[in-house]
């Protein structure tokens, strides 16, 4: 059971795992920081999802078009 988990969703469990411990760093700071925990933890399980599904972190073109859609928004 546990290497099927681990097979099918090893790069979300090692993310979130990372996250889990930059985060402790932040909590040992004080309460407020839990934000920040529960943010790194996010952002390492999006990123192991990415990796699990084999997916690029982010597309170029639509970064591209992101930043220039924001642009526009200041001109």
């Amino acid at each position: 059971m546990w290497r099927e988990i681990w097979e099918k969703h090893s790069g979300k469990l090692i993310g979130a795992a990372c996250g889990a411990v930059l985060g402790i760093v932040y909590l040992i700071a004080g309460f407020w920081d839990m934000l920040i925990f529960a943010f790194l933890v996010f952002i390492g399980y999006y990123v192991g999802r990415k990796l699990d599904r084999r997916e690029p972190l982010f597309e170029r073109e639509e970064l591209i078009q992101w930043l220039t859609e924001r642009w526009r928004m200041f001109r």
